[in-house]
């Protein structure tokens, strides 16, 4: 009896292994996603803007990370300057042009590891219709079933620094520095099926 017991808990092992081992698709959750930049303002202080209403989905293979992936898109009518005035002309012509180019969008294009919990994600970020490879650093917070919805869920941080004059916003360069750095936070959870 013991013996066909292990040999039915192997089988079932060896069944389940596949699932395991397969990559998991997760919708990011834009109530805890957060895209910061930062920059400086001609020496004086270093302002901010966020990112908000950030979709998009994560793919996550902890078994070979080279297939996950990521695709965000970046809704420019999120884009919070933390003033009415200054959000407005982040959304002008001077920066963004937000009524031309309503969005943002970074697509991977490779991950790879870089040691325990922390990831390199290549991709391609576009603004205002113009394209470049950005690579993000990136770390995993947590993967695991979320306390309250129950549903798998992941999170990660990353960084990376950009020049904005390369994607068309760099409007008052090098006074007001072109070098801003990105700060994101993102939650992602499996949907549920319907």
């Amino acid at each position: 009896m013991r013996i066909r017991l292990l040999s039915a808990a192997a089988l079932l092992a060896f069944a389940a292994a596949p699932a395991f081992a397969a990559p998991v698709t997760y919708k990011i959750d834009p109530t805890h996603t957060t895209v910061l930049a930062q920059w400086n303002h001609f020496g004086f202080s270093n302002p901010s803007a966020s990112f908000g209403n950030v979709q998009g989905t994560l793919v996550y293979d902890a078994a070979d990370v080279a297939r996950s992936s990521v695709e965000v898109t970046l809704p420019l009518s999120g884009l919070e300057g933390f003033s009415a005035k200054f959000n407005e002309h982040l959304r002008s012509a001077d920066f963004f042009d937000a009524a031309k180019f309503p969005k943002a969008t970074f697509k991977s294009t490779k991950v790879e590891a870089a040691g325990e919990g922390k990831l390199k994600v290549t991709g391609d970020l576009t603004v205002k219709d113009i394209t470049r490879p950005v690579v993000l650093d990136v770390t995993l917070n947590k993967a695991a079933d979320h306390p309250m919805t129950k549903a798998p869920t992941i999170g990660f941080d990353a960084t990376t620094t950009l020049s904005r004059t390369e994607f068309g916003v760099g409007n008052y360069a090098p006074a007001v520095s072109d070098e801003v750095e990105l700060r994101i936070t993102t939650e992602a959870s499996v949907p549920k099926a319907k």
